[in-house]
């Protein structure tokens, strides 16, 4: 089995990408202005809170896009309001021939969307595609769909604007992991969920370009559908610390890989990274003991399922059974394959947990 994991960023990546968004937070606030939790309601001029239209310009800049704006929903509502910005009902959608994310699907169906579908992996496949079809737009997964997955973003969203297709970049897991998104890519609208960034429930983020954002914004009028100041506030502080705790993370994972591809623990067979959706480390056994590893991991303080994948909350080490997309491959896998993701834990707390999981009778 290969897979073609994500390029996480390194720490010292990370840590220039922090510097690079307080030294913008600073130029954004003067004096104590950033010691404030933010204001509320419907701003004249703005229709929205003033804090959260700074917010919005900061992130923007951050990641050198004409604007962004917040929207409630997390990543599935930010997904769906850059489709209903960027497509009309009815339109034809191109998309990776592969498993659309359920919550995903749901929203193409609610806009009677017309899927047709190329294989990402070959360039050619996309052009073939787009002169058959003629798409309106495109929606492009960032992280692995499939465990064969190994296309390059950037040569997918410039296909796609040689022949003038919008685009829009579902960045979830992977925005403040690696060191560009799509909309620094040249994609139309880049879409994440903040609360995968240590930032609020419910918040969600479309980065990109202003004509098509000013028309989401027209469609949330109200002030029921506005992110007030204190949350975009909320937001923004997870996303400054984001960036250095996923690099933390993922030198964990690389040691795990080496450590239990050494032999450190004689039941495993295998263990590689790979984004499902989030980047996690899978584990395979010689045996078929997944499942009775998993219940004995949980005794010993593993999370024995996800929150908001990487969110706040979650803490501890997760392990968890491997993804429908794995169980389809190979049926076989769910009993001889479990991923982990360290979350905030070191390389020695999970080995511990796992060490003790297997050796139990």
């Amino acid at each position: 089995m290969k897979t073609y994991p994500l390029q996480s960023m390194t720490m010292a990546q990370a840590q220039q990408q922090q510097f690079r968004l307080v030294d913008i937070i600073c130029r954004y606030f003067p004096g104590a202005d950033f010691l404030s939790q933010g204001d509320l309601g419907l701003v004249p001029d703005f229709h929205q809170p003033r804090m959260t239209r700074r917010i919005e310009a900061v992130i923007a800049e951050f990641f050198g896009a004409e604007t962004a704006a917040f929207v409630n929903g997390a990543g599935t509502g930010a997904l769906r309001a850059g489709l209903a910005a960027l497509v009309s009902p009815n339109s034809t959608l191109l998309v990776h021939n592969a498993p659309i994310y359920p919550t995903t699907k749901a929203s193409i169906e609610q806009m009677g969307l017309r899927v047709v579908q190329a294989d990402f992996n070959h360039t050619e496949q996309i052009v073939a595609a787009i002169q058959q079809y003629q798409p309106v737009a495109s929606l492009i997964q960032h992280t692995r769909q499939k465990m064969s997955d190994s296309y390059s973003l950037q040569e997918v969203i410039d296909t796609l604007n040689q022949y003038d297709i919008p685009s829009l970049v579902d960045d979830n897991y992977a925005a403040m992991k690696v060191t560009h998104i799509g909309c620094q890519y040249g994609a139309t609208l880049s879409t994440f969920s903040c609360f995968k960034l240590l930032g609020p429930q419910g918040v969600g983020l479309i980065v990109g370009k202003q004509a098509i954002i000013d028309n989401l914004r027209h469609s949330m009028y109200s002030g029921g559908c506005q992110i007030q100041g204190y949350q975009a506030m909320e937001a923004l502080r997870g996303m400054v610390f984001a960036p250095v705790m996923h690099a933390v993370q993922a030198e964990v994972n690389n040691e795990l890989v080496t450590r239990l591809n050494q032999g450190e623990l004689p039941q495993v067979k295998h263990a590689l990274l790979a984004n499902a959706q989030s980047k996690v480390l899978l584990v395979e056994f010689h045996d078929p003991i997944a499942e009775r590893v998993l219940a004995t991991a949980h005794t010993l303080g593993a999370l024995p399922y996800p929150v908001g994948a990487e969110s706040k909350f979650e803490i501890p080490p997760l392990f968890y059974r491997i993804s429908a997309t794995f169980r389809q491959a190979d049926p076989t896998l769910e009993q001889r394959m479990i991923r982990i993701n360290p979350n905030r834990s070191g390389a020695n707390t999970v080995m511990r947990i796992l060490r003790e999981s297997c050796q139990l009778k």
